[in-house]
């Protein structure tokens, strides 16, 4: 009789009703799994399942009492969503996976209750919904895994969950609704070694109690919950925790020393809280520290030099504080990523930096740096994101930039760089290099043995990839102004995005047409610089573009109407040049989505959506001119030049007596004559018109 059914790892169709398994009285152990991860062989899975398990298609009641039942990512009752009904038959499971199946119901509490040696139970990636309850009368000492992350469970944790739950050792209730504060019977929890209660509506403080009692403690994660209070308990002997995540939350106060006594710290993520003071010096003490996020707080204060002991670190993101000073010259050597845009650091781009052959992401915009971009900046072969926008950087943009192979995104934005830019940039990858590996921590499948004579001759292997799926989710992470807007990539679509920026400095001379050699560049901004000359014809090879922004520029010519062919074009300004002639066939590709703002501030542009231009070409044929037309056209042309005749001769008059200073006394003594002349006149005429009227008026009457 069959006893062991494995076959999981494959790829199954169809529909398979487990009634078929009903006479196996002997049935033990059924895997069917099929997950989008790591087989535990090593090799990468990433097929769906489209294998289809009915359980309710008829009645029938199981004549087997199974010990291990599989059955992730099977779509178990598709239609339906019901948790298979005849589980509740089975009284010794000893694991149970139903993950990633889209169930539907509440927490089936009565599988805890129903199966006294239930090890592991993996509910995860489900729809279930409801509060979390527990059996009310009896515990679980043999249970060590619990995962029902990724559902819409509400409600508080059970108060007595320490107490039901002792030897738990992995615990996944992340992605759901609960609130409420933390049982303190969650310090009875001495085996827990993972924790992760992240993304859901916790609130209150980190109870001492879970700090003192979990001494296994190695996976903490709380991020994204309604923690307030201090960051940390004072009181801590969570000696053996290695990744600490409290992201995402209302801390406030300063970083508490409790998280430095923690010697095997490697994982430290604080940010997006409100935590003020001084940068913590105590971190240069966790020497095994290989990722410190603390952004979007309000740290302030010069980076410490005791940071330059964490000789293993990885990560460093100190973005979005009140940091200011210069970065330390004894920068660590090992740093992969370094974030410290939106704070108040000054002075030079240190040397240091130059010797982090390792750096992929430099990312140091929105500070008071300046000088020159150093020219050391080329021997960073693997950098791949560099953002130096929003400082005081000047002079020229150096040539040796060109050197870098690997970079996708360059921001050079907000600056007061002048001169060409650099024709080497056609050389440079911005995307066409893609990387496949990208230095993530890679954790094998952990197995347990369960065959403690429960099933002899068969060694259970119990993978729990849920617990260290989103254990290390730093996901590379850059800011980067796109389509006129400022957009966050991170992850997979970072790595297939690539841009350059070198808008709002002062750029001179012409495009260079080598830059029409991005073939893979996704968005070209150039705007708000000096840039003359036309628009190169060579960026109709921009075949992946989605963002060019040419304006506040001094370009003229026609815009090329092979940009017509730009596909992907969504965004796309060429406003306030000097460009002339005609605009693109609105009818075809992208450009028929443009409106009039992607052309404004070129009076000498025309065609739709533009107004239309002033036509120099003769009337046609069916509108015939009549006689009276034509004299009207006369009268206006004579009065026309008679008046610039005029005006031109005034102006000569004028020129003439400023010039010549002999004509201008002349000028104006023949003025004053005329002046006087006509005073005089008109005064002699007056007294000679007022003597006859006395005369008339005094002459005797008859």
């Amino acid at each position: 009789m069959i006893r062991f059914l494995s076959l999981s790892y494959n790829r199954f169709e169809g529909s398979l009703s487990f009634s078929s398994f009903a006479n196996l009285s002997k049935l033990e152990v059924v895997e069917l799994s099929v997950l989008n991860g790591t087989h535990p062989d090593g090799d990468v899975i990433t097929y769906p399942n489209q294998l289809e398990v009915e359980t309710e298609s008829t009645p029938w009641v199981p004549k087997f009492q199974l010990e291990v039942l599989h059955l992730s990512n099977c779509n178990i009752n598709k239609l339906a969503g019901t948790i298979p009904s005849f589980l509740s038959t089975q009284y010794d499971l000893i694991s149970l996976d139903l993950s990633h199946n889209n169930m539907k119901g509440n927490f089936p509490s009565w599988l805890l209750e129903n199966n006294k040696r239930l090890g592991m139970l993996d509910l995860g990636s489900n729809s279930l919904a409801g509060p979390f309850h527990l059996p009310p009368h009896s515990n679980n000492p043999t249970a060590f895994s619990l995962d029902v992350s990724s559902n819409h469970i509400s409600g508080q944790l059970p108060e007595n969950i320490g107490f039901h739950l002792p030897n738990l050792r992995y615990l996944n209730m992340s992605t759901n609704a609960l609130h409420g504060t933390f049982p303190l019977s969650m310090g009875n929890m001495s085996e827990l070694y993972s924790l992760d209660l992240s993304r859901n509506n916790f609130s209150g403080e980190i109870p001492e109690q879970l700090t003192m009692g979990c001494i296994s403690l190695t996976i903490l994660k709380l991020s994204n919950n309604r923690l307030q209070g201090p960051v940390f308990p004072t009181r801590s002997n969570l000696t053996w925790l290695q990744y600490l995540y409290l992201d995402g939350n209302q801390f406030t106060g300063r970083i508490s020393a409790g998280i430095f006594k923690n010697p095997h710290l490697q994982f430290l993520d604080v940010g997006k809280n409100n935590i003020s003071g001084r940068l913590p010096a105590q971190i240069g003490n966790s020497s095994q520290l290989k990722w410190l996020s603390m952004p979007e707080n309000y740290l302030e204060g010069p980076i410490p030099a005791e940071y330059c002991n964490l000789s293993s670190l990885s990560l460093l993101d100190l973005s979005q504080n009140r940091i200011f000073g210069s970065i330390p010259s004894c920068i660590n050597l090992s740093l992969k990523f370094l974030h410290l845009q939106g704070n108040e650091l000054t002075g030079l781009m240190p040397n240091a930096l130059s010797k982090i052959s390792s750096l992929v992401t430099l990312d140091v915009s929105d500070n008071y740096f300046s000088g020159n971009i150093p020219n050391w900046i080329g021997t960073l072969q693997n950098l791949r994101f560099l953002l130096l926008g929003g400082n005081n950087l000047q002079g020229h943009i150096p040539m040796q930039l060109c050197q870098l192979k690997s970079v996708s995104i360059l921001d050079l934005s907000h600056n007061n760089l002048s001169g060409p830019i650099p024709m080497c940039f056609g050389n440079m990858t911005f995307g066409r290099a893609r990387v496949t590996d990208f230095s993530t921590l890679v954790f094998s499948p952990w197995g347990f043995d369960f065959s403690s004579g429960q099933l002899p001759g068969y060694r259970i292997e119990v993978s729990l990839p849920s617990i260290y799926e989103g254990l290390i989710d730093f996901e590379e992470e850059v800011e980067f102004m796109t389509k006129k807007r400022s957009e966050t990539y991170k992850g997979d679509i970072l790595y297939l995005m690539s841009g350059v920026d070198l808008s709002w400095n002062q750029l001179t001379g012409e495009i260079p047409p080598e830059i029409g050699h991005l073939t893979d560049i996704h968005a070209l901004n150039l705007s708000h610089n000096q840039l003359s000359g036309p628009i190169p014809k060579t960026f109709s090879n921009l075949k992946q573009i989605e963002s060019l922004d040419l304006s506040h520029n001094r370009l003229s010519g026609e815009i090329p109407p092979q940009l017509t062919e730009l596909y992907t074009l969504s965004t796309f300004t060429v406003a306030y040049n000097n460009l002339s002639g005609f605009l693109p066939d609105m009818m075809k590709g992208q450009f028929s989505t443009f409106g009039e703002t992607s052309y404004e501030g070129n009076p000498l542009l025309c065609g739709p959506p533009l107004k239309s231009c002033f036509s120099t070409s003769p009337l046609p044929p069916s509108m015939p001119t009549t006689s009276g037309d034509e004299d009207d056209g006369d009268d206006i042309i004579f009065y026309a030049c008679f008046s610039v005749s005029c005006t031109m001769s005034f102006l000569l008059f004028i020129a003439l007596l400023y010039i010549n200073r002999y004509w201008r006394g002349l000028y104006f003594y023949f003025v004053d004559a005329c002046i006087y002349s006509c005073y005089y006149f008109a005064l002699d005429s007056y007294y000679f018109a007022l003597d006859n009227v006395r005369k008339v008026f005094n002459r005797p009457r008859a």
